[in-house]
């Protein structure tokens, strides 16, 4: 299945601790680049999130971002009064070596160190659940790719078939073209009145004939139209395979336009760029 490697997708979960929400996009890089956006909090997952990625992507850039928004209320202050009576003890046992001691103040008991707690979050059923949205998410964002990669296939299957399409008219061209050529040539000996070597004429038509000989480009375009179709479906990265393959044909254009001799081939080969660079393009996203 070819995919793109240009998707995004966002998914959230709400727990009685909290909310947490994933948002992943990626887009074409000649490499797997992942970029983790995480609160400090669960900042010790992305050893493990790195790895659920090499583990499913093999090309593209991808920026993860987590967010976490604890409930309120899930985080509570609580009195530690074991803690506090010591403190208060403690106060009143130098009071009463005082004189003109002002009284203590309740504000000032819960200040001191260890009276007031927080109670903790579960952290480890945080990052349980971050792990587990991850894998939602992640698995969202691979059938974004692949519903894209359907569609570029679909649209590199056009201009293979426009291609072929061209191959077979070039083909049908070049006998007609050669004979015009010897017509062309026989006319203007014609026009000039004069006897021409009979033999001669043939060599020069045969040398025509070889410069403008594109059998070889026309076999090699072929080939390579059909391998584009082969690697379009296979399994697992495909894009750098489809990247070289849009070289050779590229090549094999421009080894028509150059041994052009007639402007209809010259106008077939502009179009088989055209069609090329615009695979060329498609290519650049799959993965």
């Amino acid at each position: 299945m070819t995919r793109s490697m240009t998707a995004f997708t966002r998914q959230e979960v709400q727990q009685p601790w909290g909310t947490l929400t994933w948002e992943i996009r990626s887009v074409n890089h000649r490499y797997l680049e992942p970029l983790m956006r995480l609160p400090e909090s669960l900042r010790e997952l992305e050893g493990a999130l790195r790895e659920k990625l090499r583990r499913t992507l093999s090309r593209g850039k991808v920026e993860c971002t987590l967010r976490f928004v604890p409930e309120a209320g899930a985080q509570t202050l609580q009195v530690d009064t074991e803690r506090a009576r010591e403190l208060i003890t403690a106060a009143e046992t130098v009071s009463g070596l005082m004189t003109n001691v002002a009284p203590l103040d309740s504000l000032q008991v819960l200040g001191w160190p260890g009276v007031l707690v927080e109670t903790q979050l579960d952290m480890e059923a945080v990052r349980k659940a971050a792990l587990s949205l991850f894998d939602q998410a992640l698995d969202d964002l691979c059938q974004g790719r692949e519903r894209e990669g359907k569609e570029l296939t679909q649209l590199i299957q056009q201009r293979l078939d426009s291609i072929s399409e061209i191959v077979t008219e070039v083909r049908t061209l070049m006998p007609r073209i050669l004979k015009a050529q010897r017509d062309s040539m026989q006319a203007r000996i014609d026009e000039l009145d004069i006897e021409a070597d009979p033999q001669r004429l043939e060599q020069e038509l045969v040398l025509i004939a070889q410069r403008a000989d594109v059998d070889e480009e026309m076999d090699r375009l072929d080939t390579h139209v059909q391998e584009v179709r082969r690697v379009l479906g296979q399994k697992g990265p495909i894009g750098r395979r489809l990247d070289f393959l849009m070289q050779e044909l590229n090549r094999e254009a421009n080894t028509l336009s150059s041994k052009s001799i007639v402007a209809a081939t010259t106008q077939r080969a502009v179009e088989l760029k055209v069609l090329i660079e615009q695979m060329r393009e498609q290519v650049q996203n799959i993965e």
